[in-house]
């Protein structure tokens, strides 16, 4: 290669690296900017080949083992808080995580895309990752990769606000055998094994751990039966009370490779599990439920079947079950209603049963000059084949609960949803075409066609220019598309949110700008500023006959727009420093008001120093703030927080042992995230974690 950047390259690169190797290897322009500025982040998740985050034909972000094990996070939501334009909130149901992206969130959060290992974990019934969640743990967790924007022109529905995927350790990646344990607030103990190594020609990695935790003890003020007494002058709310978060895990996996075929199987359970503020957000502290979620998958890619063509196949199954161990008590003993007295509280079981299957093929072409071709095509089959359902009421015709003399079971007479089916076939094609010197355009485009709603084509373009060797310019445009679940098309019995068979998917359309400046060897600065247009968005509606109850429907529109900036900063061998801040504002185009529950103002700073042999510390602030209230909503806005985390850990190298501590929200701050609107039920918004320790000790050998 022989252009004006290739030689500007070679020759920044011989200044900076005087001592580089005369013999080295030829290299392509990613490898030369890597001899310049180090081998930096890559990223696989934006096209589906990898390459350069800088260059990658979207606006992402790369989270690292090491970065994990740097601010000492122990579960995925304490990680995805650090990323720009993610913030957590919770559901009051289970205490759920809401990965909330740029002002975007719903109830149950399905509008972001969750992967593991680039297959998708969605749950039919609610359409996101599953409400009885309890966690994901991340000693095993390689890398994590982000797509913030549209995500459908590759992944299909929920790819709606972003993308997450999380990339599992394979056998390089932890060789040897690793050995760990946990103690922390809250009666929190946590244990794992993994290792890595090979048995014959094949490539193993394994994972497992077993954990408990009493959760976090904060108080809920009041809740829903809070109200129920002062309509109808009883006393059986539970509130002030505890929150019940407690559960038990059990998470193992298991990769391997041989060749060109790769087979990883999953396992994730969650049992004896509270049910946070309570599923019909009253305090519930007798219900338990439990999880069961075994994925598995089977690939096999050739990246060179010719010089110019590569193929690749998958086949993944998913097996999700969410059951009650004990029946939740949706409002508690003395509960009365118009329709009579619940003198042992409402109680209620809905469980569900369902599998995914998935299969995939793709080609890779890069046979004409400049262009980089990939075609796909997949067919996934989604069954929610099981339903069960106890309760001791039953509804009058305008959704008002009935008292029953006992608990019976519904589910071959009135239950809350019959068992449903979903296929999807699909077709995409991606050209990445490097149309001049420093110029590249990915333009792609995916048409899904569903079994119960019709078919959605989504495009995208992705323009990318090298505007200088330390500057890169990105114009990005996608549209984005999630599809109805199951609870929203077709829940029946119950008119207070009944489903709707003519739903159509929710639509997001979204530009992107985005620079990229390498300000000097050892500091990276990425400003981005975005715009969307969300349109069918589902929301209940009252039922204009009945008078009562809602049903789903597509009605409302919102938009947004906002800046993001991202920096780091390696002041020297010893000392590193990142941030984040994220503006935005984000408009419900039916009321003209402020969407609500998402912070306005969102900073994220973090300092890692090793001050001495074998010795790390670090500090990270988060700060939140200009959260309004949802249309609809009188409640005073919310207060802003910051919280500071401290972090203390050994780095030994192998066959020693490594000792950390995390202390979190070491001030104490009262941090609360919004309750649903209008805030009847949940006043007092949800409680989160007061300060918190856990202390930690592995080992890893050959």
């Amino acid at each position: 290669m022989n252009t004006p950047r290739a030689r500007r390259l070679y020759a920044t690169a011989a200044l900076a690296l005087p001592l580089m190797s005369a013999h080295a290897a030829p290299v392509g322009e990613d490898d030369e900017l890597a001899l310049v500025y180090g081998a930096g982040d890559n990223v696989s998740i934006a096209t589906g080949n990898l390459q350069s985050l800088r260059r990658a034909p979207a606006v992402a972000s790369v989270v690292t083992a090491a970065d994990i094990a740097a601010m000492g996070a122990t579960d995925l939501d304490q990680i995805l808080e650090s990323v720009a334009s993610i913030h957590v909130n919770r559901t009051p149901n289970s205490y759920s995580p809401l990965y909330v992206v740029r002002g975007i969130i719903s109830p149950y959060g399905p509008q972001i895309l969750m992967l593991q290992n680039g297959v998708p974990i969605t749950t039919a019934y609610v359409g996101n990752k599953g409400n009885i969640w309890g966690g994901y743990p991340v000693e095993h967790i390689a890398r994590i990769e982000i797509i913030r924007g549209p995500g459908s022109a590759l992944y299909g529905s929920d790819a709606f606000s972003g993308v997450i995927n999380i990339i599992t350790k394979s056998a390089a990646e932890t060789p040897g055998t690793e050995i760990g344990a946990r103690a922390g607030s809250f009666s929190t103990y946590d244990g794992w094994v993994q290792h890595g190594g090979k048995i014959g020609a094949v490539d193993v990695a394994a994972y497992l751990r077993v954990g408990s935790t009493d959760g976090f003890h904060s108080n809920l003020e009041a809740d829903a039966q809070s109200r129920n007494d002062k309509l109808f002058g009883t006393h059986a709310s539970l509130a002030p009370g505890q929150l019940n978060n407690q559960l038990k895990a059990i998470d193992a996996n298991l990769d391997l490779i041989y060749g060109q075929w790769r087979a990883r199987f999953g396992y994730k359970r969650r049992y004896d599990m509270g049910s946070g503020a309570g599923i019909a957000s009253a305090l519930d502290p007798v219900g338990r439920q439990q999880s069961e979620r075994i994925t598995s998958s089977l690939s096999w890619t050739e990246p060179q079947v010719t010089r110019d063509l590569g193929l690749g196949a998958s086949l993944s199954t998913q097996q999700y079950t969410q059951d009650m161990s004990t029946l939740y008590r949706l409002l508690p003993p003395g509960t009365v209603l118009p329709t009579g007295a619940f003198p042992d509280g409402m109680i209620a079981a809905p469980e569900t049963w369902e599998r995914a299957y998935r299969f995939s093929v793709y080609a890779d072409y890069s046979g004409l000059q400049g262009h980089h071709l990939r075609l796909g095509a997949g067919h996934d089959d989604i069954d929610l084949y099981r339903v069960r359902e106890h309760r001791n009421f039953n509804y009058t015709a305008n959704g008002t609960p009935i008292p029953l003399p006992a608990v019976v079971e519904t589910t071959y007479t009135t239950p809350f949803i019959r068992p449903q089916r979903r296929k999807i076939d699909y077709v995409y094609l991606q050209d990445e075409w490097n149309f001049a010197a420093d110029w590249n355009l990915t333009a792609g485009v995916r048409h899904d066609q569903y079994s119960d709603f019709g078919g959605t084509t989504n495009p995208r373009m992705a323009l990318v220019w090298d505007a200088s060797f330390d500057l890169t310019a990105k114009l990005l445009y996608g549209r984005a598309f999630r599809a109805p679940a199951f609870a929203e098309s077709y829940g029946i019995t119950n008119p207070v949110a009944l489903g709707n068979p003519n739903l159509k998917p929710e639509r997001n359309a979204t530009a992107e700008l985005s620079f990229a400046w390498q300000a000097r060897n050892d500091a990276t600065v990425n400003l981005t500023f975005y715009r969307y247009d969300m349109k069918n968005i589902i929301r209940t509606v009252p039922n204009a006959l009945a008078g009562t109850g809602a049903t789903y429907a597509n009605t409302g529109n919102q938009t947004g727009h906002g800046v993001e900036v991202e920096s780091t900063w390696t002041v020297n061998r010893d000392l590193r420093l990142s941030g984040n801040y994220a503006w935005q504002r984000s408009t419900d185009e039916t009321t003209h008001t402020d969407a609500g529950y998402a912070p306005r103002n969102h900073l994220y700073g973090r300092g890692e120093w090793a001050f001495a042999s074998g010795y790390q510390t670090g500090a990270q602030v988060n700060w939140v703030a200009g959260r309004k209230r949802a249309a609809g909503d009188l409640r005073a806005p919310l207060h802003d927080y910051t919280t500071l985390d401290l972090t203390l850990a050994t780095r030994n190298g192998r066959n020693q042992w490594n000792f950390s501590a995390a202390l979190r929200n070491v001030f104490n701050t009262d941090v609360r995230e919004p309750s649903p609107a209008p805030g009847l039920s949940l006043p007092y918004d949800l409680p989160m974690a007061p300060r918190a320790i856990s202390l930690q000790a592995s080992i890893q050998t050959r």
